[in-house]
């Protein structure tokens, strides 16, 4: 029995592997296949252009994979991510078929493969083996030293870190300090090893920095870095408050941010934005600008949605629960939604006994007739925090808070038989009566519409 040749082997392995990234990361869209009358064998990987925003056409060897969506068109970083994908895995074909490039490049099969697909996502120089200044894939390099640092821990204490990896040779803060070539350790695994490492930057308010070469040049504050290097620059994209200024740091040439936070997520930052975070054993590519504006379409109040995107952004961050959902039609839905005496739209009744001790109500009422924007963020989020869910109307105006929501039973919240968490099912059924932002206690943010739109 003949074997198949290397290349078409070496093929087969590569398409599978593709298969599974597309089912990964693209978990929204149906993925279809079919034979195309290409033999390439390459390694070469294409997307087909295409008028259609709701279709993603990638060819690779013999054939067509389309991946198709539903509920809102692929975004500029789906379809960057896809070719990301197919930058790593065309590299590692061609590399595995020439020995003098596995010699070369041993670096392409380091490591976890999702991790590179990340580091080609946002340099994907290190991916074009035949170009003389290709190199190691920084990025990836940092991902393994913070996976190392998230099963360690110091003093029986969890691990936080984090460094800022320059697109540029030196310090926009200290122009004109280079690094001697031999003057510097690289921000690698290596330095796992040595136990201070662990102490010298938290991750969150301070950070290593290094230059594109990814050699050490300091320990920096990093919300007095952002500021001197991007005073004014604003922050387009919504990002949880502890994490802004790493957001910010990246704003300009092509500077990445990297850390492994105290809840111990990996998260990326470049381009002014939290990119990518790594939770529950898988990447996720966050997209909080495409998902954001589909929220603030929905609630049709910009102030409104933004204030409710960026409080579920710092309650996950903090891993706290909450509930917000923007009634359409508060007439129709808070009598459904809401027992009376959690209203706040409603005077609070004496009790029938005369009786003086406060109740809980009687605490919440003090903000009865106020609308979120009035409040400050912080009395917001402690209010939002509270076990049950938050009631507004589309402008702003606060009708229940810690509200244990009704909802009649239906099979639409149940699955196999499972019924879904309380805080799941509430949100399904709240859903009916306009959109929802559900935060979990695990750090997941969803929005429903009638149904779950998207994660984060």
């Amino acid at each position: 029995m003949s074997s198949l040749p290397p290349a078409l082997a070496v093929g087969a392995h590569y398409d599978s592997l593709l298969q599974s990234a597309l089912r990964q990361f693209f978990g929204r869209a149906v993925l279809d296949t079919e034979p195309t009358p290409s033999l390439s064998s390459d390694g070469r990987l294409a997307i087909e252009p295409s008028s259609d925003p709701y279709a993603l056409t990638i060819r690779w060897f013999g054939t067509r994979y389309k991946l198709r969506v539903t509920a809102w068109p692929f975004t500029p970083h789906e379809v960057r991510f896809a070719r990301a994908i197919g930058t790593v895995l065309a590299a590692r074909y061609r590399a595995i078929l020439n020995p003098r490039v596995v010699g070369e490049r041993g670096d392409l099969f380091r490591g976890m493969i999702e991790d590179r697909y990340v580091g080609a996502f946002l340099d994907d120089k290190a991916y074009a083996i035949d170009a003389r200044e290709a190199r190691a894939d920084r990025i990836a390099s940092i991902i393994e030293l913070l996976r190392v640092a998230a099963l360690s821990s110091y003093e029986s204490r969890s691990i936080s870190t984090g460094v800022l990896l320059l697109g540029t040779e030196d310090d926009p803060c200290r122009p004109g300090r280079h690094v001697a070539a031999h003057g510097a350790v690289s921000y690698a695994e290596s330095l796992t090893g040595v136990k201070s490492f662990f102490r010298l930057a938290d991750g969150v308010r301070t950070v290593f920095l290094a230059n594109a070469d990814g050699r050490l040049l300091d320990i920096i504050d990093i919300d007095r870095w952002s500021r001197e290097v991007c005073n004014d620059a604003t922050i387009d994209t919504p990002c949880s408050k502890t994490f802004q200024s790493h957001a910010r740091a990246t704003q300009r040439l092509g500077h990445v941010c990297a850390v492994l936070s105290p809840s111990r997520e990996i998260k990326v930052f470049a381009e002014g934005a939290e990119v990518f975070t790594f939770r529950g054993a898988g990447w996720h590519l966050l997209d909080l600008r495409a998902k954001y504006d589909l929220w603030a379409e929905a609630v049709g109040n910009g102030a409104l949605a933004l204030r409710l995107f960026q409080t579920a952004l710092d309650l996950a961050d903090a891993r706290e629960g909450a509930l917000f959902v923007v009634a359409r039609d508060p007439s129709a839905a808070v009598p459904q939604l809401v027992a009376p005496a959690d209203r706040l739209d409603t005077p609070v009744m004496p009790p029938a006994d005369g009786g003086t001790v406060p109740s809980r109500r009687d605490l919440l009422h003090l903000l009865a007739g106020r609308s979120v924007p009035d409040l400050d963020p912080a009395v917001f989020s402690a209010l939002a925090s509270i076990d049950g869910a938050t009631v507004i109307d589309q402008d702003g105006r606060l009708l229940a808070a810690g509200a244990i929501l009704r909802h009649p039973p239906s099979e639409d919240y149940e699955h196999g038989g499972i019924i879904e968490g309380a805080r799941t099912t509430a949100a399904m059924a709240a859903s009916r009566f306009g959109p929802v932002l559900k935060v979990s206690e695990d750090g997941i943010i969803t929005f429903f519409d009638r149904e779950p739109i998207w994660d984060i």
